[in-house]
């Protein structure tokens, strides 16, 4: 059956009046997501801008808004759905260094921890303010992730900008620490000690480092001790003999060795009760 030039008419003011009911729809659910966000009604401002956005039709938006589903989407815990509006809002070079962030924060909570490290970066790269905190955030996200050289790097250059530098510098020792760097451990801790000398749990660490250290002087000064008296006790060595002097000679030269470090570490804690005992057995072995 043909159509006649009246019904095509028709047909056209039908479709046309459809597509002006769309357009309508999608502007009053802009509005009413805008309302909803600035009442921090992020799940329902989320929901209202993403049906908006899958039925526009000809109505023209400022790309910027993308920047605003994507808060908003971040805010409802929606994060796999936030970082395709933040990207459409970086494209349109809208609040770029905050977008960035939420990005690495989307990232980071669905534990993606290398696409976290890499868009608080960008985000410090561009921002005009806050760096130090981005830089922090990507070095917590490199932890996360067992990246801990890049960790420790990230936590140096938060702490350099001032940001929670305390802890910064405390987690730079650890992220050392996971990688058997033991003398550069030692060396954060100190540093951070040596700037923050009232911090407790920098303190605290090193002076357990401290009793470590002076502990493997401790029981090698025990062990050659132990070795002499078996000899004794099995009949081979006497106490008057030369050699079990030499013996007990090597083994105040460790238990000396040891006292310095380990008065350093009951310098830094006093509380510390390891390293207390372990003081006072180093100077009662050194009176035999």
């Amino acid at each position: 059956m043909k159509l006649t030039m009246k019904q095509f008419f028709c047909i056209g003011i039908l479709l046309l009046s459809a597509a002006l009911v769309h357009a309508q729809d999608a502007a009053q659910k802009i509005n009413q997501a805008n309302q909803a966000l600035a009442a921090q009604k992020y799940s329902q401002a989320f929901d209202l801008y993403d049906a908006a956005m899958k039925n526009l039709g000809d109505v023209k938006i400022d790309p910027s808004i993308n920047y605003n589903i994507g808060y908003a989407a971040y805010r409802a815990e929606k994060y796999k759905e936030a970082i395709p509006y933040l990207d459409k809002a970086i494209a349109a070079k809208a609040n770029v260094a905050k977008a960035w962030e939420y990005k690495g924060n989307a990232y980071s909570k669905m534990n993606d921890n290398t696409k976290a490290v890499d868009c608080y970066k960008k985000a410090a790269s561009i921002a005009t303010e806050g760096q130090g905190e981005l830089i922090y955030n990507a070095g917590i996200a490199a932890y996360k992730g067992s990246m801990f050289d890049q960790a420790a790097q990230l936590f140096g250059q938060a702490a350099d900008k001032g940001f929670k530098a305390e802890t910064a510098l405390y987690l730079k020792a650890m992220a050392l620490k996971k990688q058997n760097k033991k003398d550069e451990y030692k060396q954060a801790l100190l540093d951070g000690v040596q700037k923050f000398p009232n911090d407790k749990r920098l303190s605290s660490t090193l002076a357990n480092e401290y009793v470590t250290e002076g502990n493997d002087y401790y029981q090698k000064g025990v062990d050659i001790m132990t070795e002499a008296n078996a000899k004794v006790k099995a009949g081979t060595l006497k106490t008057t003999d030369a050699a079990y002097t030499s013996d007990v000679n090597k083994a105040k030269a460790q238990f000396k060795a040891a006292v310095p470090i380990i008065e350093k570490a009951v310098q830094l804690d006093p509380t510390n009760d390891n390293a207390s005992k372990l003081l006072d057995a180093c100077k009662q072995n050194l009176t035999i």
